[in-house]
């Protein structure tokens, strides 16, 4: 792939391997090349053609790349650029050398592993510093955006090999001067098994949705499975909104109470009940302090070492490039 910089038309984006594929976007480690050598390895996300035709889904990847690239912030996964070329929408992002959330959860299941309560508190604490940002981010006009992340889980979550933790894909963000596919219609935007009693139904969703969701992550750091776990739609909305709330002293039996407290306070069915998002992450802070056990990117690191020894390894720089695409007919988006 070959796609002329903004600043420099003899930069360009090399696309390497595909890094992931998901609903809306492929995502490709990628190399920009730049004069007198620079090199600078970054991640590209490529919208798939049957959304980048339509009209609605188009402007969500935009606002996605216009939204991200000013939440500046240490766990927030950040963008550098957004451009179309030959009609393709793509962003330009910060690369990850790491692993999901995901991964991590996933492979101590298999292997019948807990995670260690300090890094499960850790990751979740960093995740809380990102929505909090996010939250209360004040656009250019002095006014908050409202930002809702609206997709808070495992998946979204980077963990670097040097034990930094970054929230990702602002994808289905909602904020104050977005639009929003869902606004005027029943359109489930999201993972079910992560959202909101309000999200589900359609209501109105603020900040606390994300909490909702923050909470469910933090029980499936705990306990390494999913707390609600109905597949069929209206049966998971009728697990989430109707069915009573989980009592976490029976699911989640060996957990701290406080960390079954904060979770039932998370996940709590009215958003006016729950945490902001400051007060989660400064009280899982506070409890990996009287532990003795304050969480930390080393520790984080730590951990990632022991678990994959073969994948921490540094990565070699590979020169293939999967596809090609040629120069833009017309200059990158400029919006």
């Amino acid at each position: 792939m070959t796609i002329p910089s903004d600043l420099n038309s003899t930069s360009r984006l090399h696309l390497i391997r595909e890094i992931a594929r998901g609903g809306m976007a492929t995502v490709y480690e990628a190399e920009q090349v730049g004069t007198a050598g620079f090199t600078k390895r970054m991640a590209v996300k490529i919208i798939h053609d049957r959304f980048g035709q339509h009209e609605e889904w188009r402007q969500l990847f935009i606002d996605e790349a216009k939204l991200s690239a000013n939440l500046v912030h240490g766990n927030i996964v950040q963008i550098y650029q957004l451009g179309e070329a030959n009609g393709v929408y793509f962003m330009a992002m910060e690369y990850i050398k790491g692993l999901t959330l995901r991964t991590l959860i996933n492979t101590h299941r298999t292997r019948r592993i807990p995670l260690p309560p300090d890094v499960a508190a850790y990751c979740a604490s960093r995740i809380c510093r990102a929505l909090d940002f996010a939250h209360h981010f004040v656009g250019d006009d002095g006014h908050h955006m409202d930002i809702v992340h609206r997709d808070v889980s495992p998946g979204n979550v980077m963990l670097t090999w040097d034990g930094h933790v970054k929230l990702a894909d602002f994808g289905i963000a909602k904020a104050r001067t977005m639009a929003d596919p869902s606004a005027n219609r029943k359109l489930l935007l999201g993972k079910k098994h992560y959202m909101s009693p309000e999200q589900l139904t359609g209501r109105p969703v603020d900040a606390r949705t994300d909490i909702f969701a923050m909470g469910v992550v933090l029980f499936e750091l705990f306990a390494l499975r999913t707390l609600f776990t109905e597949d069929e739609t209206l049966a998971a909305i009728d697990e989430v909104v109707n069915d009573p709330s989980p009592d976490l002293t029976l699911r989640l039996p060996n957990a701290d109470p406080v960390i079954q407290d904060l979770i039932t306070r998370a996940i709590d069915k009215h958003p006016r009940a729950r945490p902001n998002a400051a007060t989660l992450g400064h009280a899982l802070d506070s409890w990996l302090v009287s532990r003795g056990a304050p969480g930390s990117p080393e520790r984080l690191q730590a951990h990632l070492a022991e678990i994959f020894p073969e994948s921490y390894q540094p990565s070699t720089k590979t020169t293939q490039q999967i596809q090609t695409i040629p120069p833009p007919s017309k200059g990158p988006l400029a919006r």
